[in-house]
């Protein structure tokens, strides 16, 4: 049996990250790996969600990173809510191309989960960097 369990669009969803039901959204897709406590997308972006510079919106990279922290709950079927979120700009990221979005959980105090998420391109480059507190 397979650690990894792949997470499609919920259709009755309405979330702009990840739900089936939103015409807007992005309809992200990822994997739980169960194994390494880890969350993975793999997407090209597209043009759609550019900046004015041609590479992807800050909101954009800020939507994917607190998608991919946000699914760790997945792991342990827990319910929870951003609290806080920073984020690292390193580098553009590209919108033609497929980049790799990961998160994991650092920490548990009580009802808080402390998390990272990281966007890297092809090559492993790191583009940028969230931390996030989310809220059981």
């Amino acid at each position: 049996m397979s650690s990894v369990r792949r997470l499609d669009p919920n259709p009755e969803n309405r979330c702009f990250g990840c739900g089936g039901a939103n015409p807007a959204g992005m309809k992200l897709a990822f994997d739980l790996d169960f194994a390494e406590r880890r969350t993975r997308g793999r997407l090209v972006l597209g043009p759609n969600y550019a900046g004015g510079a041609g590479f992807a919106h800050g909101g954009i990279i800020a939507v994917l990173l607190d998608e991919a922290m946000g699914k760790i709950s997945k792991l342990t079927d827990e319910r929870a809510v951003t609290a806080e979120l920073s984020i690292e700009y390193k580098k553009p990221v590209p919108v033609d191309v497929e980049i790799l979005v990961e998160g994991w959980q650092e920490e548990e105090k009580g009802r808080n989960r402390f998390r990272i998420g990281e966007i890297r391109d092809a090559q492993g480059a790191l583009l940028a960097r969230g931390r996030g507190r989310f809220v059981v």
